[in-house]
């Protein structure tokens, strides 16, 4: 009888543990590789992972020195939370086509990225078409790359994106301006201090201070890497953003409730602000005066970032301000070579082919005492100045 006993309550045990493990596992967010085909007929990769019942869907776009997967993790708490999520290889990494990136000439490379914003709609599109998603309740994700096309897939479906969540990164002008003027869409930003790629640190920081959102996020961390790498070594965050889109997706889509917490930006990062905004270069110049007058050797803002600036704001056809943002950088760097070979596009691009030439030839008389760029880069701005001389 005692053997018997034992036997039943052995085997009772066994069933209760194997069915409530079973059951465990049923409760587990299901995911499924998927199949896209872009407009080209490139073969897209993502991953759906679906949750138990209807609700809202989110995008996650990677960073370009990583691939979907490095998502998985937040995915699946998003789809435990009640969330829909699909995460996609962008062409040319991860299982998707295209040239992968490592093998990429720069023509390709920009090629390839070209075809990012129609790649990203077709995901866009495919994750509103599952059955119990809330097409009008969108969230968007973005890392590095990745937060540029974020930011501009909000801007293409500012109806249906209710949520953004950028993590290390940039964004164009067009998008800039775009988070200016998009007071109702709620935004966290998040980035580290050790970011490998330094202009990211300074770059989230500015999207961040642009949005105009009222109830904005900002996590700052001393430590955790670029982008999505800041996870393993700061699991909060993940549980942050899972918490982020549930309340601006599920509970109160398109609102963000108020948080205590409060982070100011550093005065460069402001400063950064005035310089991308109509008149800002030079009231940026009065202030750059005023502080060299008792430091000649004054720094205000980053001079890699106003560069890029300039260069963006010559992309979107502005190039009367792209023209008065690098002459805003000659002033500050005037030891540069870079500094003049900028502004020496940006006024070819602006007609003013005559200053193009003196800055060209600015250029290259600073490359002769220029000691900080290493030769391939001093080799990349002789050769883009001699261009222009020709």
């Amino acid at each position: 009888m005692i053997r018997l006993h034992t036997f039943r309550l052995s085997l009772f045990c066994s069933l209760l543990v194997a069915f409530l493990s079973s059951n465990c596992f049923a409760q587990q967010p299901a995911s499924r590789v998927v199949d896209l085909s872009a407009a080209d007929g490139t073969k897209l990769k993502a991953t759906y992972f679906g949750a138990s019942k209807p609700g809202p869907g989110v995008l996650l776009l990677h960073q370009c020195n990583r691939q979907r997967k490095i998502w998985d993790g937040l995915a699946q708490q998003l789809a435990a939370a009640g969330l829909n999520v699909l995460t996609l290889d962008l062409r040319g990494f991860g299982e998707s086509g295209g040239t992968p990136i490592d093998k990429a000439t720069p023509q390709e490379a920009q090629a390839e990225g070209n075809q990012w914003p129609s790649d990203i709609d077709i995901a866009f599109q495919y994750l509103q078409s599952q059955n119990g998603i809330n097409r009008e309740a969108i969230g968007v994700g973005g890392a590095s790359c990745g937060v540029n096309n974020a930011v501009q897939t909000a801007r293409r479906h500012p109806k249906e994106v209710k949520s953004l969540v950028l993590l290390s990164g940039n964004t164009d002008f067009v998008g800039r301006q775009f988070l200016r003027q998009a007071a109702n869409l709620p935004l966290l930003a998040s980035v580290a201090e050790d970011d490998e790629f330094r202009p990211s640190i300074d770059s989230t920081k500015l999207l961040f201070v642009i949005s105009t959102y009222p109830n904005k996020r900002f996590a700052s961390y001393e430590t955790g890497g670029h982008g999505a790498d800041m996870f393993p070594t700061h699991p909060e965050l993940r549980t942050m953003i899972v918490d982020w889109y549930v309340n601006t997706l599920m509970k109160t889509p398109g609102r963000a409730p108020a948080s205590k917490e409060t982070w100011t930006a550093t005065p460069q990062v402001e400063m950064l602000n005035i310089i991308d905004q109509a008149g800002g270069p030079s009231q940026a110049a009065q202030k750059l005066a005023e502080a060299r007058k008792s430091n000649p050797k004054a720094e205000l803002f980053n001079e890699a970032l106003v560069n890029v600036m300039g260069y963006e704001h010559m992309q979107s056809g502005d190039t009367k301000g792209a023209v008065e943002i690098l002459k805003l950088n000659a002033t500050a760097f005037p030891n540069s070579p870079n500094v003049y070979d900028s502004l020496s596009d940006a006024y070819l691009a602006d007609g003013q082919k005559e200053l193009s030439r003196e800055n060209a030839k600015k250029a290259l008389e600073a490359l002769a005492s220029d000691t900080a760029d290493p030769e391939a880069r001093r080799n990349a701005i002789r050769d883009s100045a001699q261009q222009k001389l020709k």
